[in-house]
């Protein structure tokens, strides 16, 4: 009895153990049809079942009856003429044209940033030539004054100045010249005209420098010559003949006289 009971018990495990087991059915009419459909050769002979012997196989009809036309053409997916192939072109094709359209619009972004680049006041101060040369030469403007203009004379030369007018006309022209320059600085103007301002507004500034500096030498030597007019005019310095004595004499004498 215990061995009946031992015989059954490895008798359920060995059908449970076959019922556990996955058996892998393989249709060879399947595999055919998929290997056609993706990536093997069109073979119209390897359309299973076959007709059989004078077309007598029943399932070549029960299959291929109802698709007389599809051994006949070739509707692989990845065909020339598949419609995965014709996706996958139209995919490469959007993508040539993305890129395109990518490069395009990169060159127009970069042109687009040359000409800002060129017309905008407002990034003028990174302009090379500015930083390497102007910006350098007009410094000196940014930096007139009061005390600057009159930086080197003395003090009847600067009361002189003042008292003419010509301190303040030469502000006047100084403020009006920066007033230009900041103008044509922040104004949208294309770079070669923006430079063109530049040169003249320097040219003009540097002969309104040349001007101001004349003008305080020129009053420096007319207070000089006016100082020594009126010296010659006071009585202790008046030149006086004396008898007897000759045109050099004299003329020493008066130039002597003068030095004093």
């Amino acid at each position: 009895m215990k061995n009946l009971l031992i015989l059954g018990i490895g008798l359920l495990m060995v059908v449970y153990g076959k019922a556990q087991s996955v058996r892998r059915l393989t249709d060879q009419h399947i595999v055919n049809q998929q290997e056609r459909m993706v990536f093997k050769q069109w073979d119209k002979k390897k359309f299973t079942p076959t007709k059989g012997f004078l077309g007598l196989n029943p399932n070549y009809w029960l299959t291929w009856a109802w698709h007389p036309n599809y051994p006949k053409n070739d509707l692989r997916p990845l065909s020339s003429s598949g419609e995965q192939t014709q996706r996958l072109l139209l995919v490469a094709a959007m993508k040539n044209t993305e890129e395109a359209y990518s490069r395009h619009a990169d060159t127009l972004r970069n042109t687009t940033l040359t000409e800002m680049l060129n017309y905008a006041g407002t990034v003028s101060g990174a302009d090379p030539l500015w930083q390497l040369y102007y910006n350098h030469e007009f410094q000196s403007l940014y930096q007139v004054n009061h005390a600057s203009a009159l930086q080197g004379a003395g003090p009847q030369v600067s009361d002189y100045l003042i008292r003419t007018g010509l301190l303040r006309w030469y502000l006047d022209e100084s403020a009006a010249l920066t007033e230009r320059l900041d103008g044509a600085r922040s104004t949208n103007l294309d770079r070669g005209s923006r430079i063109m301002a530049y040169h003249r507004m320097l040219d003009e500034y540097r002969k309104l420098s040349s001007t101001w500096q004349a003008n305080k030498q020129r009053a420096k030597l007319f207070l000089s010559l006016a100082k020594t007019n009126a010296d010659q005019k006071r009585p202790d310095k008046a030149v006086i003949a004396s008898p007897g004595r000759t045109d050099i004499q004299i003329a020493d004498d008066v130039l002597r006289k003068s030095k004093l």
